[in-house]
């Protein structure tokens, strides 16, 4: 027995049409839009925290990032240096911007001034050598450990100066003219080894050390040590005298090679591979772990041989099904759907029951149903399809009205339930 049922979608009101009986399934009428938000809806709050804050840390690096690179001679930027590099080629100074090792080396001349910013210590000891001894004047600006071991032995970092400092303390001609450096400095020492050598330090902070050391390099050049950025940077130079000593330092001479080193000054084959980085002692124990865990693999494992089968037959009661499938509908609120299964269920005996074709719908079950009951046709096709359940109560009393239905069917066509007269005078004689 099949019968074709109609109903309502809960948000459009447009009709559905499906089958109900002999196990025949028909579409569900739930909310869509709505359910699926509720059900879904700490997900979405997630996944709404994430991008917003994925788009805030967008913003705050794309604020705090400067274009460019830092200290580059084409770098307008507050961390770049090209208001330095444009004074000093209005005054005549041939500037030379090198990205690489080897445009470095080619650029120097005779008496050329090499300004070299290494950020990220990207040169290693021979090619550092090499510059030196390549160029007359070398001015390092915030040099890293290689640097510093290399070019300036008896130069030690000393940290971050205090403040702005007005004392020069040594007889550097752009230091004197300077007077003063700005804030954000930071500070080198010299101990007497290389002070025995010829260096000195300019812009002492107190007792802590200098911003500026200058002396001779192991090659012979003339190298001067800085220990800041702010000195050249666009955004600091017009403080203090700090355009005054960067321009001292790198305009002294008529060609200005202006050399940031990038990835490719790299030396790979001076790269430490794997086995030099990697302690003696992680081999052999790496070994043995491997050895340890193939034994108790085997020791633990199961034996070989044929697979034993071991039936296990598994019961579920049908009432165990339904409570759970009921706890599910529960639990997302989906009342609308829970409700269409019952009336399903309902639609599908009353058809049995009242003996109608396979092929009825809906309308002739109400029809078939109203007449048998008694009741009005129109109260009994909202009880079946129309009416959706608001709430939980609603929901209730829907599958009460539902049951009390198909109850008051069942007594109708029960023949000992039909009221007669006869079976009222156990004589059987009319009034």
């Amino acid at each position: 027995m099949t019968a074709t049922i109609e109903t309502r979608d809960a948000s459009s009101g447009t009709p559905t049409a499906g089958g109900a009986g002999g196990g025949a399934t028909a579409p569900a009428v739930t909310p869509t839009v709505r359910a699926f938000l509720k059900r879904h809806r700490i997900w979405l709050v997630i996944a709404a925290a994430l991008v917003l804050g994925a788009l805030l840390v967008m913003a705050i690096q794309g604020g705090a990032r400067t274009p460019g690179a830092p200290l580059a001679a084409d770098n307008p930027a507050p961390a770049g240096a090209k208001a330095l590099v444009e004074v000093l080629r209005d005054h005549g100074v041939v500037v030379t911007e090198a990205r690489s090792f080897d445009a470095a080396i080619d650029a120097i001349g005779g008496t050329t001034t090499v300004l070299l910013y290494d950020e990220y210590a990207l040169l290693d000891e021979r090619r550092l050598t090499e510059l030196s001894e390549a160029a007359d004047r070398l001015v390092v600006v915030e040099p890293g450990f290689t640097a510093l071991e290399t070019l300036a032995p008896g130069v030690r970092f000393a940290g971050a100066a205090s403040g702005p400092i007005d004392v020069v303390s040594c007889d550097l001609g752009p230091a004197e003219r300077a007077g003063s450096l700005s804030d954000g400095q930071r500070l080198v020492t010299v101990d007497d080894e290389a002070a025995d050598d010829g260096w000195q330090g300019c812009f002492r902070d107190g007792e802590f050390g200098f911003a500026v050391a200058t002396g001779p390099a192991p090659s012979g050049a003339e190298l001067t040590i800085v220990g800041s950025t702010s000195v050249f940077a666009n955004q600091t130079i017009t403080e203090a005298g700090n355009a005054a000593l960067a321009i001292g330092l790198t305009g002294g001479t008529d060609e200005l090679v202006w050399y940031l080193p990038g990835p490719g000054d790299v030396d790979a084959a001076d790269a430490p591979t794997l086995a030099e980085l990697t302690p003696g002692w992680v081999s052999p124990v790496m070994t043995l772990a491997i050895v340890v865990t193939i034994v108790a693999g085997i020791w633990q494992g199961r034996r070989f041989g044929p697979l034993v089968v071991e039936r296990l037959p598994v019961h579920v009661p049908a009432g165990e099904t339904s409570r759970g499938r009921a706890r599910l509908y529960a639990r997302t609120a989906a009342r609308a759907h829970a409700l269409d299964q019952l009336r399903i269920g309902t639609i599908v005996r009353l058809a049995r029951m009242l003996r109608l074709p396979r092929s009825a719908g809906v309308d002739e079950v109400t029809d078939a149903a109203a007449q048998a009951t008694g009741r009005d046709g129109a109260s009994v096709h909202r009880l079946l399809v129309d009416d959706l359940p608001a709430d939980d109560r609603t929901l209730v009393d829907l599958a009460a009205g539902l049951a009390e239905l198909e109850s008051d069917v069942q007594r109708s066509l029960d023949p000992r339930s039909t009221a007669n007269p006869d079976r009222d005078d156990p004589t059987g004689r009319r009034p």
